[in-house]
């Protein structure tokens, strides 16, 4: 072969290889391909799927191929915890969930979590906050001679306990769509956001963040704590923990100090189950709805000028992967400074936490399309109020609720205004 056809080889092989090396860095450095269509269902799978989200579930229903309710749940159909704004909004603080979560000890060094439930089919399977104490002791402290020195180990309680308020599941599909490389490259912007910030000696930053990375690696966008990377695992869960409906992803949940429960056929089957993902994922996505009056208006837009500008929006991201207006970076924050409530431990744990776990701290941010009908706020339903909500946002976002503080009543109320302008979607 001659010199030329070489040379020319090579260039050839040089321009590819520049080209190939260019397309990755451009999508490595991208925000990755937008949700580019919404979810889509047929009619009938959807009516099937509505059906299943209303009915009231019994022992032995004749809808289930199990046990049917039970045999311990927390509610009897979906829409008793998701019914405010329209079938599939959130639910009030009467509808919380009991959660607890087992931090790792020596002798068990697995990070273990679940529910109290509030009722059974048997009063045999009743769960109660002594039970799950009387599973999960407190671990007594002990005395150690180190190196000449008498070290006491305090005592350390591996339990912790919460209420979480159920949430709104309208737009969940959208969500369900938003890519990990999407939420990721969001993530990397916000933090050379931060950096330059603090190279001009601004330093009343907002936390970055930091995803909830599964054990298998994917983020996980669903859950107060960002468990489930997806939709339909977020439901399988609920149906078995909620309900105690085992489905193809999920068996029931079993009562707590009953590992010999039997094992049953699953309640739902696989036509069921697709039905009801299938309508929760074709929820519509809430809207921003501008009061009539121009002054209204007026004062709504003001408000959102505001939200960006005292840093609202670097958590709440009003526009991620392709979905607009969802509000939120599905990211985990520092919302409560550490040993802030009576339910979290204040004492060093013996064994530390897997660093992908959520510490109980931390917190994914909620969407806020729809917020206006999804009162009380925050993960436990503790804050009637907007500002109520606002003023308790603490850890990395303090200084943006001195930021709102800061301003003047009518900007405060302009803020409020903006906020109540996201509504659940109208009735179909």
């Amino acid at each position: 072969m001659s010199n030329y056809c070489l040379d020319r080889q090579r260039k050839r092989f040089t321009v590819v290889a520049l080209l190939v090396l260019a397309a990755a860095l451009v999508w490595f450095f991208s925000p990755g391909l937008p949700v580019l269509w919404g979810p889509w269902a047929s009619a009938e799978e959807r009516a099937a799927g509505k059906a299943l989200f209303e009915h009231e579930w019994q022992p032995n229903d004749p809808l289930a191929g199990g046990d049917g309710l039970g045999p311990v749940f927390n509610a009897r159909s979906c829409a008793a915890c998701h019914f405010q704004g329209g079938i599939g909004g959130s639910g009030p603080n009467k509808r919380n969930v009991s959660t607890f979560e087992v931090h790792p000890t020596r002798a068990d060094p697995n990070v273990r979590s679940g529910i109290i439930h509030a009722a059974a089919t048997d009063p045999a399977y009743r769960e109660s906050p002594a039970l799950v104490r009387k599973l999960f002791p407190v671990v007594k402290g002990t005395t150690q001679v180190v190196e000449g020195c008498t070290v006491r180990i305090p005592d350390f309680d591996p339990l912790l306990t919460g209420s979480v308020n159920s949430t709104a599941l309208f737009g969940a599909g959208w969500i369900d769509r938003i890519s990990d490389k999407a939420i990721r490259h969001n993530l990397n912007k916000q933090m050379l956001a931060n950096t330059a910030r603090e190279f001009q000696l601004d330093f009343n930053t907002i936390g970055a963040g930091r995803p909830r990375v599964l054990p298998d690696g994917r983020i996980g966008k669903f859950g107060w704590k960002g468990q489930f990377a997806t939709l339909q695992e977020f439901v399988a869960a609920a149906c078995a923990n909620e309900l105690g409906l085992g489905n193809p992803l999920m068996e029931q949940a079993r009562p707590l100090g009953k590992s010999d429960y039997p094992a049953v056929p699953p309640d739902l089957d696989h036509k069921q189950f697709t039905a009801l993902v299938a309508f929760v994922d074709t929820l519509p996505r809430p809207v921003e709805v501008l009061p009539d009056d121009p002054a209204g208006r007026e004062q709504a837009a003001r408000g959102k000028e505001l939200f960006h500008s005292i840093g609202c929006a670097q958590c709440h991201t009003p526009d991620l992967g392709g979905v607009k207006g969802v509000y939120s970076d599905f990211l985990l924050h520092v919302l409560e400074p550490p040993g802030s409530s009576a339910v979290y431990n204040t004492v060093e744990p013996p064994v530390p936490l897997p660093p992908d776990h959520p510490r109980p701290e931390e917190w994914k941010t909620p969407p806020l399309w729809g917020v206006a009908d999804s009162a009380p706020y925050f993960h436990d339903g503790g804050s009637p109020t907007l500002e109520a909500a606002i003023l308790r946002h603490k850890g990395d976002a303090a200084s943006v609720t001195r930021a709102y503080q800061g301003l003047k009543k009518p900007d405060q109320q302009a803020v409020i205004a903006f906020l109540k302008t996201l509504r659940a979607p109208p009735p179909e």
